[in-house]
């Protein structure tokens, strides 16, 4: 019987024969493009913008019917325990190794401990709104941590960016100052809070983690919800859940869907894709959004200077995100062309 060449290798008269040898055809992987995957990180920030900028007016919903404490112990389980369960599904190592542990106690205790306590308690001594803009100058302390911690330059553009980013938020704090003044240990905390975060991102990108990204949140988030639900049993009556309005119902759920657990994926995933002062930076839209949610959600007023803050925050972000992609664009496509 005739036979192809490619499937034998004695086709010449008198050679040895061979065990028969089969063409192997290679598998090729579906192409990725590099502009694709350069452009994932911004995507990512993009869209944590938008959902944690629409969750600060749930969260002035959600809190004028159950307590700070509680509402940030069961966004804390919610959110960990849905990160836990896609990580699972998704085939990823859930169990932590030896030595891993402390690293994420460390990261939690920052990232998400610090920010929780601080922020619940700036949050009850202050207006809830201003005091986010006080938390947002965490990409301030980040890139100074960023520098010290993981030798990142501090660039031209990014001074820039974040002292643009700095003026739109001080901006939208403009009367507010007089109660900064008024709630000091408020306004503290706040600031407090924010340095945590700030800290916290930079031990994330400073670490060399070999567990997933979404088994690592989802520890960090249960492992965080752990001491703050029980200050909230010490402090506060668990609260009766169905008589919530079905708006706070409706706010909640979204809350430890998006900004709980995919705002906290897609955060620390950015921070292992990008530097971590530019990532700390891109998130500058965030109250900005919030502000605009709030007018269309809660009827808020919009006014001057919140357009004002608007044009800054994204002068910001093109001076740090934008300018060094085209520019590295430009870059990539001279070198091709030579």
């Amino acid at each position: 019987m005739p036979h192809s060449p490619g499937f034998y290798q004695h086709d010449k008269p008198g050679a040895k024969a061979v065990a028969p040898v089969l063409m192997q055809t290679p598998t090729r992987k579906p192409a990725v493009s590099p502009r694709t995957t350069a452009l994932a990180p911004y995507l990512l920030l993009a869209a944590l913008s938008l959902f944690w900028g629409l969750n600060w007016p749930g969260i002035k919903i959600i809190v004028s019917e159950v307590s700070v404490w509680w509402f940030r112990a069961l966004c804390l389980i919610g959110g960990g325990s849905i990160l836990m369960i896609l990580s699972y599904l998704s085939g990823n190592r859930c169990r932590l190794h030896r030595g891993e542990l402390g690293s994420i106690l460390l990261c939690g205790s920052f990232a998400i401990l610090g920010w929780m306590v601080c922020s619940a308690y700036g949050v009850s001594l202050m207006p809830a709104g201003r005091a986010s803009i006080v938390a947002f100058t965490m990409p301030l302390w980040a890139t100074l941590a960023a520098a010290y911690v993981l030798g990142e330059r501090i660039t031209l553009g990014k001074v820039v960016g974040l002292l643009f980013g700095l003026a739109g938020l001080g901006t939208l704090i403009g009367p507010d100052l007089l109660i900064l003044q008024r709630a000091p240990v408020g306004a503290l905390f706040m600031l407090l809070a924010a340095i945590s975060w700030a800290i916290g991102t930079v031990l994330v990108k400073h670490i060399d983690w070999k567990l997933p990204t979404l088994s690592n949140i989802a520890w960090q988030l249960l492992m965080s919800a752990i001491p703050v639900t029980a200050i909230a049993f010490a402090i506060e009556p668990f609260p009766t859940l169905t008589t919530l309005s079905p708006r706070a119902m409706v706010a909640f759920a979204y809350i430890i869907i998006f900004p709980m657990s995919f705002c906290q994926w897609a955060y620390f995933k950015t921070v292992g894709l990008l530097p971590a002062s530019i990532a700390a930076i891109g998130t500058l839209m965030v109250p900005v959004i919030g502000v605009y949610s709030s007018h269309l959600l809660l009827d808020e007023q919009v006014g001057i200077s919140d357009i004002i803050a608007l044009l800054l925050v994204l002068s910001a972000l093109a001076m740090v995100l934008l300018i060094p992609a085209w520019q590295r664009s430009r870059k990539t496509k001279s070198v091709g062309a030579n």
